[in-house]
């Protein structure tokens, strides 16, 4: 059973070899079904596989298609919406904590709807350390596609007013736990 709007969940991030790669300590949950999760946060901590840790600097929408291989943080800041998506597996819920293996190449994406591909040297270097198989390459260049494709026709989290229409919601949920 899923855990219900308002509550907590905590997400990680994994690289292939199963090596904890990211946590984000934790993220209210905003709307589950059977096609998506959406959560919210803001100034969350986030700790990183060597140990280190930070904060988020503003708020942000995630957005987790379910056996989508990317998922996308929705970051309102003062001069418009940044979105940063991961190219990664499919997620995996369990209980209060959100699960998925990154596969280093990410997207971001400008207010204006630019945006620049990152990390592709990455990618190609852990391809080789960590033997990805040939399956997960290709989902990952077709998911890389995938999010341009959404980008250019504004679709899912990029389409106007969905981010403002979940962080309302998130402040409701948010407001009604505090």
């Amino acid at each position: 059973m899923s855990p219900a709007p308002g509550s907590n969940i905590r997400i990680e991030s994994y690289k292939h070899d199963h090596s904890l790669h990211r946590i984000w300590d934790k993220s209210t949950l905003i709307h589950t079904s059977d096609a998506v999760v959406i959560g919210g946060n803001d100034r969350v901590k986030v700790t990183e596989a060597d140990g280190r840790e930070w904060r988020t600097r503003e708020p942000a929408i995630c957005t987790f298609g379910r056996g989508q291989w990317f998922n996308t943080i929705a970051m309102i800041r003062d001069d418009g919406i940044y979105y940063y998506c991961n190219i990664g597996s499919p997620f995996s819920m369990k209980g209060q904590l959100l699960s998925y293996i990154d596969y280093d190449l990410d997207v971001k994406v400008f207010p204006d709807m630019t945006y620049s591909i990152l990390d592709e040297e990455e990618f190609l270097l852990h391809s080789k350390q960590m033997n990805y198989p040939p399956f997960v390459v290709e989902r990952v260049q077709t998911a890389l596609r995938e999010v341009l494709d959404w980008v250019s026709a504004r679709r899912g989290p990029f389409q106007n007013g969905f981010v403002q229409r979940w962080y309302e919601r998130y402040l409701l949920v948010r407001d009604d736990e505090e």
